[in-house]
């Protein structure tokens, strides 16, 4: 008798949330409702009631209910290879890829002018001890070419409250709040172009706390890869590069010294 009854239009998936919202979300057998001698399930008792109020309005009429784009959320460690295998299924389905840590970065750049970046990428400051005492003309001289750069630099990085959170997230691994998510996340569900499109959505979410996020806002993915690499595959992948930056850095050092050393040979004469 059961096998004879027959499901919705939506199958499984909450018909309500697939109308209202164009997602795919699980229904719960709890909150089951029987129409037109066909069994629908919603996500909620809210939902359920909303259909029973309106069946007609989450139903079909005379073509199947379009289901929604593809929607991916791609996970790994840092240097998985993701951003690489994102662009290529991208590529290969025609949806967006969106790269999660490049895209807050985006937010903030017009302020900051550069990428954030945790400490570890960063050059530690040099000893005090260690460098050579300037005369006080050069002193002079160095404070009055800063100057008006450093109050201008001050005034850009004027952050708002969104935008500090951000930076924190990237800089310290803070988490983001649900308000700031909000104003992130929920257009690539709701809002044109990646509502009709899709997406795949590389590194997020990155903690529990960001799956709960999504689970809570009703924000479910078709599909969710994580992608598993050895620890020597991904030191031989990002040791190079990294060992290649601090070499420029260290080049970059001596050809200031050296110009600060020709510089005060300059103004001793």
């Amino acid at each position: 008798k059961e096998k004879r009854r027959q499901m919705g239009d939506t199958k499984h998936f909450c018909p309500v949330s697939l109308k209202e919202n164009f997602v795919l979300y699980p229904g719960l057998y709890e909150h089951a409702a029987k129409y037109r001698e066909k069994i629908y399930f919603f996500s909620s008792s809210e939902n359920r009631d909303k259909f029973l109020k309106d069946p007609e309005e989450y139903v079909a009429h005379n073509e199947p209910i379009q289901a929604p784009p593809l929607r991916v959320c791609l996970l790994g460690t840092h240097g998985a290879g993701k951003t690489t295998c994102a662009r290529q299924i991208a590529d290969k389905l025609g949806i967006f890829h969106i790269q999660f840590e490049e895209y807050l970065q985006e937010l903030i750049l017009p302020k900051t002018k550069v990428k954030v970046a945790p400490y570890l990428d960063e050059e530690p400051e040099e000893d005090d001890n260690k460098m050579p005492i300037l005369s006080q003309e050069l002193e002079d001289f160095a404070q009055h070419t800063t100057k008006t750069a450093t109050e201008q630099s001050k005034q850009e990085v004027e952050l708002t409250d969104e935008e500090e959170a951000i930076k924190a997230n990237l800089m310290d691994n803070q988490a983001l709040p649900p308000e700031v998510l909000d104003n992130i996340v929920l257009d690539w569900w709701k809002s044109e172009p990646f509502r009709s499109t899709g997406f795949i959505l590389d590194g997020f979410p990155r903690t529990l706390d960001e799956a709960r996020y999504l689970s809570e806002r009703g924000l479910c993915p078709d599909v969710a890869v994580y992608i598993q690499v050895e620890e020597s595959d991904i030191l031989d992948r990002l040791f190079p590069p990294r060992l290649k930056k601090w070499k420029e850095r260290q080049h970059k050092k001596m050809e200031n010294k050296k110009k600060l050393k020709d510089l005060k040979a300059k103004m001793r004469v």
